[in-house]
């Protein structure tokens, strides 16, 4: 009998009008070695990069930053990339200080920094929260060793577990990533495997579709047979399996891929999902800033070294600076917050988009069940429409 999944529904946290708060993401764009699945901006070097030239030049950006957005209370900060944990303790306070030094940090400020296996000590580990970091999200990616090699993964099961072992200790706060829809997964197997990361009792689970990017070496595998992934049938029933076990286990979907105890949800990430206004900085970072006459897309520079001399020279290492039309700021809620079990604010989409959904459209995806309206006046995503969530979007948005 194949089990049919749903989404426990419940708010992650009471809507309100206006705007989710203010973040800042910081890119460090180095790894130990290049992921064959991964299209993220990481760079491997065989020579450590000056990290206090990187600190210096990103809290240039930070400075240049604040002051288009004036003064903030930052609710979240969120260290990726690449790897973060790669950095010295003492360069992840350097950028601390520096976001400190320009706006205020929320009592509650949650900073998270992500984190591999190959790259984690107790002792740095014991640094980074000495220098503020409360939440760690650690790149797991499996616990299958098999699966890891044929990830390109450098650590196994066992390093992996042992690196959740040592950031439980150490933070309040832990997540990790494994990704499934692998080459040749079974239903059994994967759930198997979520098992297993029930076991070391965290509160929140990033659980990822294995997709193929283009320009990575998984997408030239795939394109020559080499390489086969789940068809849409097989990958549904991976995601079936996925909502029923995270959903026993407590850990519902508050995001497509995302899955939380209640109140343990990514605050950082929601921002994002719910519009959020938020500072990006470093080699590659994206943001979106409110400067008092409307909402600013913003990206740097992806090569690190190019964005080094571009800071160094310029004071910022920006590429894109420019402003979201109407229809771009309500298309962009739309496809980040149906993301979300809670669903979006229909109200306001209307005040982004100046109009409300085509009724002919709205009412065939309520028939179909892949949306519902609530009494609340919010609009989302059923669990039968989340698999086909690109094209409920697109047609949404028409």
């Amino acid at each position: 009998m194949t089990e049919t999944a749903t989404i426990e529904r419940r708010d992650t946290a009471t809507p309100v009008p206006g705007l989710p708060g203010f973040g800042v993401y910081v890119h460090w764009p180095f790894c130990l070695s290049k992921c064959p699945y991964c299209d993220f901006n990481s760079h491997v070097r065989h020579e450590a990069p000056d990290e206090a030239r990187f600190a210096r030049a990103i809290a240039a950006e930070i400075a240049h930053a604040a002051a288009v957005t004036g003064p903030r209370q930052v609710a979240s900060i969120f260290f990726g990339g690449g790897t973060p944990s790669l950095m010295k303790p003492t360069t992840v306070a350097a950028i601390l200080d520096a976001i400190a030094k320009q706006w205020s940090f929320s009592p509650d400020i949650e900073i998270t920094l992500e984190a591999n296996p190959t790259s984690v000590e107790a002792d740095r580990f014991r640094g980074y929260r000495q220098a503020g970091v409360n939440r760690v999200s650690l790149g797991v990616q499996s616990l299958d060793d098999h699966a890891l090699k044929a990830l390109g993964r450098l650590h196994t099961a066992a390093e992996a577990l042992a690196a959740v072992a040592i950031a439980k200790a150490v933070f309040p706060r832990v997540s990790f990533d494994l990704i499934y829809a692998r080459p040749g997964q079974t239903p059994s197997a994967w759930r198997v495997e979520i098992l297993r990361a029930f076991a070391e009792d965290i509160e929140h689970l990033s659980l990822y579709q294995l997709t193929i990017e283009e320009g990575t070496p998984f997408a030239a595998l795939h394109r020559s047979g080499r390489l086969v992934i789940p068809d849409a049938d097989a990958a549904r029933a991976l995601w079936d399996v996925t909502q029923v076990a995270c959903n026993a286990a407590g850990l519902p979907a508050y995001e497509i891929s995302n899955h939380a105890r209640p109140g343990a949800e990514c605050r950082h990430n929601l921002l994002y999902w719910r519009s959020g206004e938020y500072a990006g900085v470093g080699p590659g970072a994206h943001g979106r800033i409110d400067d008092g006459h409307g909402r600013r897309a913003i990206a740097t520079e992806r090569h690190p070294e190019r964005w080094l001399a571009r800071v160094e020279q310029i004071g910022h290492g920006l590429i894109v600076d420019e402003r979201l039309g109407q229809i771009e700021l309500a298309d962009e809620f739309l496809l980040m917050g149906l993301r979300l079990g809670e669903g979006i604010d229909r109200a306001r989409y209307i005040r982004l988009a100046g109009r409300d959904f085509d009724p002919g459209r709205m009412a065939a995806l309520l028939e179909q069940g892949l949306v519902e309206a609530t009494a609340e006046g919010r609009l989302r995503v059923t669990a039968a429409g989340f698999p086909l969530l690109d094209a409920i979007v697109a047609d949404l948005a028409a």
